[in-house]
């Protein structure tokens, strides 16, 4: 019998979840988030739903966990309503009607989706939320179903000096003496993933698009001097994707805020992008690793993802193939034709490794993984774009936005779009580029060459058997970014009057093609270690350590006050270098090690951490504060750097000298 009602309560509520979005619709939330505790990690507030019943029904749902309610009101009644792990049923029996409202008020301890970065030192205080893949509805009782889209209007309590950021536009903020209460507002619908807050100790610059658009980027205060060369070319991606996509930007403003230990590059929150502060550079920084294409992939998606969102997981190309092409394409104008075409390249490389593992699927396979979805969907357009012409595929685009804007979308809404504009049958490419699992190679081959006059070239020449007619092109080629390429393969016999070129990336790939050095070249490959890239930097000074013993101490010394990018890549390596270096004094090596050790601390960005971590792993020097900055990992919400830190205990534990210390930490887990 036990069995039996479970499976009818299971049928009715899997009833009620398919035909929700056909039986009521969620027109606006109004939030307030009256306290958000850093310490207990706790959310207390109210959120009121308006929404229209369309069809009868005896029961409906909001997506909630973690969450205790304190007032549930139907149209400003009690109402009988039951928690299950994930929802929160209202059971009563509803007709057509228009303008009801259900209130709650709620305090929720979210596992995901909202962090909290509770830091020793309170100005490095921050909470940020993740919605995608993670849920809203794990602090903000909410409707997870992406087809159903609601106008969030926002209202946040904080203490007083820090920036409260969520998405829409700042109406009203009023300060107490402890508090200020920031307040948001919305105009158009978006799905609850897309609902983003961010708090922490900021500063703020703005610029207006072509459009008169507000652009604001928030950055640390500390980061005054690198927000040029962090937010560099955010007004001309903007202005460009308006341009390119033909449809006015459809929010009221768009926000851009950095935080410590992000879960990804970044995330295109509806006008409110959050993402990693890993991407915060320096002038020098910004030549090897830099925010443009991840600035312009997440704007990109406040058309595709933000304004049509896909209906499942089957079209999630629409999103991410679509944000990831137009990202390229903005990059395009900034950094010009030849980076575009090798950028393709690199996306038609890791697609055919992909496949050659045996791991090829079909774009519209809902279990495709990332390369899939964003590299072969950025070439479907590529090619689609190419096949139809310009002027049919951006009228299609135009009004495949326009006509679907604020609502959900398949495939086919728009390929159809794209048959009328182009007057081309297009059921065989999609049964080509879309339905099938295999590659096709030879197709993205083609258009590389015909496209490209560097790609084309390289991929005439075969450096391996031939490197003399190489060496020739390298001479000859105005292409950097053939350079680049082809002096890996000549495998460390790099022509002389190459170490004369200046491009940065030229030189890197130079640096990077030799693991030993010839003594005649020492003083050709030393110069590496003045250039311009702390990529560059950081393989020079550890290729001229390991070649030259006797110079060691000189390099240490010209590269001591380096960090580097924000992993701090060249400042590591000099502490690991020096406590291996002969003639340097033993009070400096415990000086070193303190501090390597230091950087496996939460004080440090989890990339800082793990590199750490990994040079002590190689130098088997763990001690007791170490173990236990990894031990703490362990639980730490970057789910890469949790896996990353439980290996390492599990490595650690099987090494007898740290034994004793693992059993000790396990038996003070709370």
């Amino acid at each position: 019998m036990k069995h039996l009602l479970f499976l009818l309560l299971f049928s009715i509520s899997f009833f009620a979840k398919a035909q929700q979005t056909t039986h009521i619709d969620f027109k606006k939330a109004i939030v307030d988030l009256k306290k958000i505790d850093i310490k207990s990690k706790t959310v207390n507030g109210t959120v009121n739903y308006s929404f229209d019943i369309l069809k009868p029904l005896d029961s409906f749902y909001i997506d909630t966990k973690n969450t205790t309610f304190s007032k549930v009101l139907l149209n400003k009644k009690a109402v009988n309503y039951y928690i299950t792990n994930d929802k929160l049923w209202v059971t009563k029996v509803l007709q057509p009607s228009k303008g009801n409202l259900i209130e709650f008020s709620f305090e929720s301890k979210p596992k995901k989706a909202m962090y909290f970065i509770d830091a020793e030192d309170q100005s490095n205080h921050q909470i940020w939320t993740q919605g995608q893949g993670q849920y809203t509805s794990n602090w903000l009782p909410s409707i997870d179903d992406t087809n159903d889209k609601i106008e969030f209007d926002i209202r946040i309590t904080y203490i007083n000096d820090f920036e409260v950021i969520a998405n829409g536009k700042l109406v009203k903020k009023d300060k107490n003496a402890t508090h200020t209460t920031w307040q948001y507002d919305m105009k158009h619908p978006m799905a609850s993933y897309l609902v983003a807050l961010a708090i922490g100790k900021y500063d703020v610059i703005e610029e207006v698009s072509a459009s008169k658009i507000p652009l604001r980027y928030y950055y640390y205060p500390k980061d005054a001097l690198k927000v040029e060369s962090t937010y560099r070319y955010s007004k001309k991606l903007f202005d460009f994707l308006e341009s390119e996509i033909g449809v006015a930007y459809p929010w009221q403003n768009y926000k851009q805020i950095p935080v410590k230990d992000f879960l990804y590059a970044g995330m295109e929150n509806t006008g409110t992008t959050i993402f990693s502060d890993a991407f915060i550079t320096d002038s020098t920084a910004f030549k090897d690793r830099n925010y443009v294409n991840v600035n312009a992939h997440e704007l990109a998606h406040q058309w595709f993802g933000n304004l049509v969102t896909a209906t499942n997981s089957k079209h999630h190309w629409l999103q991410e193939g679509f944000a990831t092409y137009y990202a390229l394409l903005a990059e395009r104008d900034v950094f010009g034709e030849d980076y575009y075409f090798w950028r393709l390249h690199e996306y038609a490389q890791e697609l055919l490794a992909q496949e050659q593992a045996g791991k090829g699927t079909a774009l519209l396979d809902p279990k495709s993984g990332s390369v899939t979805f964003y590299k072969k969907g950025a070439w479907v357009l590529e090619i689609l774009r190419q096949k139809v012409g310009d002027t049919a595929f951006k009228a299609a685009v135009k009004t495949y936005l326009t006509k679907y804007g604020f609502r959900n979308v398949e495939t086919d809404d728009f390929f159809n779009i794209l048959e009328q504009t182009s007057n081309i049958e297009l059921s065989a490419f999609k049964l080509k580029w879309l339905e099938s699992k295999d590659l096709p190679v030879k197709d993205m081959t083609n258009h590389l060459i015909k496209e490209s006059e560097s790609i084309a070239t390289f991929l005439q020449y075969d450096c391996y058997a031939n490197p003399d007619s190489c060496k020739k092109l390298l001479l000859t080629s105005n292409s950097l970014a053939l350079k680049t390429r082809i002096i890996p393969q000549l495998q460390g016999d790099i022509p002389l009057f190459l170490f004369s070129e200046t491009d940065v990336k030229v030189r890197q790939a130079i640096a990077e093609s030799f693991t030993t050095v010839p003594l005649e070249l020492k003083t050709q490959y030393e110069s590496f270690l003045k250039d311009d890239s702390y990529a560059t930097k950081e393989v020079a000074l550890y290729n001229l350590w390991v070649n030259f013993p006797e110079s060691r101490l000189k390099y240490l010394e010209e590269t001591a006050n380096i960090d580097g990018f924000s992993d701090k890549n060249i400042k590591l390596l000099w502490l690991v270098l020096a406590l291996n270096t002969k003639g340097v004094a033993n009070n400096d090596r415990i000086d070193y090690y303190a501090e390597l050790i230091e950087h496996t601390g939460p004080q440090f960005d989890f990339n800082v951490r793990q590199h750490a971590m990994s040079y002590l792993q190689s130098l088997d020097g763990f001690n007791e504060a170490a173990i236990k900055n990894v031990n703490l990992a362990t639980r730490h919400h970057n789910w890469r750097f949790k896996k990353f830190a439980k290996d390492v205990i599990k490595t650690l534990s099987e090494n007898k000298k740290y034994q004793d210390i693992i059993t000790n930490l396990e038996q003070e887990k709370p």
